[in-house]
């Protein structure tokens, strides 16, 4: 039997078991009182069973040990992975007695450590340095975090089990590309595929909303089982290798594993800020942050596999692209996921107020946050690597994918760049504007610090240098490429904003009567105060040339006279009459106009007030 075909049964028979198995374990769980009860430091509101580990647990262990048989091959695809399968049973159980019992969590993070030492006692490890000291401490380090990575992302409905699945997926495919039917490789492409079988049937049960837990036994089993096997048939890092190799060996289980990573990061880094223990439970997770700026559950689990399937995509192009545009796709993906995972820091999940490094005892650091100073360096240091990926994808541009001897040209013009483009970033007010409130007139401020700094630094080279060897084209290319760079920085929030502002649904059906300046500024108003309660639908006008248009991205539904069809069409609860004069007998008319149709809306008067 090939050995496709042996990966396929594993991972069907694998996905079959699950499904079988999960809701019965979900029942017996319910029936023996293992259940997760709502607490107010938990997301979920409703008690649901637990053992949701159990089923794939069975499921993964009966379907890898059949696909090794359909190979007629036991022994090459079990014996190298006994260690791996041991060690991950031992957490296994470690977790369900904790599902059961509830551990205290140092106690557990001992056990893991143990476990994970005895594993790499068997030369399961990673080879990312020449020192093996190194190489021991962090492979401990990567198993352990990972794992309980994998536990603290089990926060919402489907997402810790979906994460697991795509992570697996691209792991996969990485040693197909890689490795192909090589021993070690075929080994564990067979277990990934009962892997992937049995975390996917598990899902269908567990993704919003979900009929039952993985619980403990679930989450740090999957998260253990991947964080051994992204090392196990890893890139090696042989002496003597290429910067670029010794980079891609840790990048690419990284980028494969980076959402756990970087949502554990995330939490330990804010719960570090307000002063919060890392081991507690919170809602203040990526997932939770996403839903308080008003997306729904399914919503914000999607948003996460979208950043996986990202990160495991880019994991992938990692040997087959040039090593510059490898550099230069994941510095600006890194860039974006910066910005992102800012604004997710800014989100209000917790009651104190964040305290600044060094804050208790009046420290230069904490003076230096407190006058405001932070937003200014952050901004700074941002631009220096904008600047430096704008300039060398110009270089990559202009010369084809290989600045060869060009390379030192690029060296020795980057810091006089530097230092010019921030010059003029200052000079023309750049740092002067706060990002939230980025407005399209900042455009012009932009253009203008850019343009200053591109011209000045070929004035430099040019009086240097007399501007020999240096290619006028480049910088032409810089020109536009830093600009999109440093507007999109500015504007990420704003996008961000608006973004979340349109996919909030959760208020009551509102129309705006007035699709004038007044109306424009009710429909921000909805927007951005929750407390009313409303969810804007659109406007209704009576200039027909506003008819079929769209005014701050809703639609202008028509006149009056359409007002009883819209209102029946869209479930409306609310108008807003938005008319600056003679609202009071507008409001009448709608009044009177609803009553005749029988719909029984509630109707608004905008009123602007600006207190003494």
């Amino acid at each position: 039997m090939s050995h496709a075909l042996a990966y396929f049964i594993a991972f069907l028979l694998s996905f079959s078991l699950s499904l079988i198995l999960t809701p019965a374990a979900g029942r017996l769980a319910v029936r023996w009182g293992f259940a997760a009860k709502p607490r107010v430091d938990r997301w979920h509101k409703t008690p649901t069973g637990l053992f949701g580990g159990v089923s794939m647990f069975i499921s993964m262990m009966l379907s890898w040990q059949a696909g090794a048989l359909c190979l007629g091959e036991y022994s090459p695809f079990v014996l190298p992975l006994l260690p791996v399968v041991l060690a991950a049973s031992a957490i296994f159980l470690l977790g369900l007695v904790d599902d059961i019992l509830e551990l205290n969590p140092q106690y557990k993070l001992i056990v893991q450590v143990i476990i994970a030492s005895a594993l790499v006692v068997f030369g399961f490890q990673v080879s990312w340095f020449e020192s093996k000291t190194a190489n021991l401490l962090v492979s401990i380090i990567w198993l352990v975090g990972i794992t309980n990575a994998f536990n603290l992302l089990d926060n919402m409905d489907g997402l810790s089990a979906g994460i697991a699945v795509i992570a697996g997926f691209f792991l996969f495919l990485w040693l197909s590309l890689t490795q192909g039917a090589q021993t070690m490789g075929g080994a564990v492409s067979l277990i990934l595929a009962a892997y992937m079988g049995g975390v996917l049937g598990f899902l269908i049960y567990n993704f919003h909303p979900a009929s039952i837990f993985m619980g403990d036994a679930g989450s740090l089993f999957i998260g253990f089982v991947l964080a051994c096997l992204a090392v196990t048939v890893g890139p090696s890092n042989s002496p003597g290798g290429s910067f670029f190799q010794q980079v891609s060996v840790i990048a690419i289980p990284c980028l494969i594993l980076f959402i756990p990573i970087l949502d554990t990061a995330f939490v330990s880094f804010m719960r570090r800020m307000f002063s919060r223990s890392v081991f507690q439970g919170g809602k203040d997770h990526s997932s939770h942050r996403l839903v308080a700026i008003g997306l729904s559950e399914k919503k914000a689990v999607l948003i996460l596999y979208l950043l996986a399937v990202a990160s495991g995509l880019i994991a992938l192009g990692i040997y087959p692209m040039n090593i510059g545009v490898v550099v230069v796709v994941i510095a600006l993906y890194l860039v974006f996921v910066l910005l992102f995972w800012i604004y997710l820091g800014n989100v209000k999940v917790y009651s104190e107020k964040p305290k600044p490094p060094g804050k208790e005892n009046g420290s230069f650091v904490a003076v230096w946050f407190e006058a405001g100073y932070g937003r200014t360096l952050f901004s700074i240091l941002l631009d220096l690597v904008l600047i430096t990926l704008a300039y060398y994808l110009s270089y990559l541009l202009r010369f084809e994918g290989e600045p060869g001897p060009n390379f030192k040209f690029f060296l020795r013009s980057l810091p006089i760049l530097f230092a010019c483009q921030i010059f003029c970033f200052y000079g023309f007010g750049v740092y002067q504007r706060l990002w939230r409130g980025s407005r399209l007139s900042d455009l012009s401020v932009y253009l203008k610090g850019v343009t200053g700094g591109t011209l000045m630094a070929m004035l430099v080279l040019l009086f240097v240098y007399r501007f020999q060897s240096f290619s006028r084209a480049v910088f032409v290319i810089y020109w536009g490429l830093m600009l999109i760079l440093i507007s999109f920085s500015r504007f990420f929030f704003r996008m961000l904003d608006e973004w979340a502002i349109r996919g909030r649904r959760d208020g009551k059906p509102a129309l705006i009567y007035g699709a004038g300046v007044g109306g424009q500024m009710t429909a921000r108003e909805i927007e951005t105060n929750k407390d009313l309660g409303l969810s804007l639908v659109g406007f209704i006008d009576d200039d027909p040339l506003k008819k079929g248009k769209k005014i701050s991205g809703y639609p202008v539904f028509g006149g009056g006279e359409r007002l009883p069809e819209v209102l029946r069409k869209h479930h409306i609860c609310t108008i807003i009459v938005s008319f600056k004069a003679n609202s009071a007998e507008k409001k009448k008319e709608i009044a009177q106009l609803c009553m005749r149709a029988g719909l029984d809306v509630s109707i608004r008067q905008m009123r602007l007030t600006i207190g003494p």
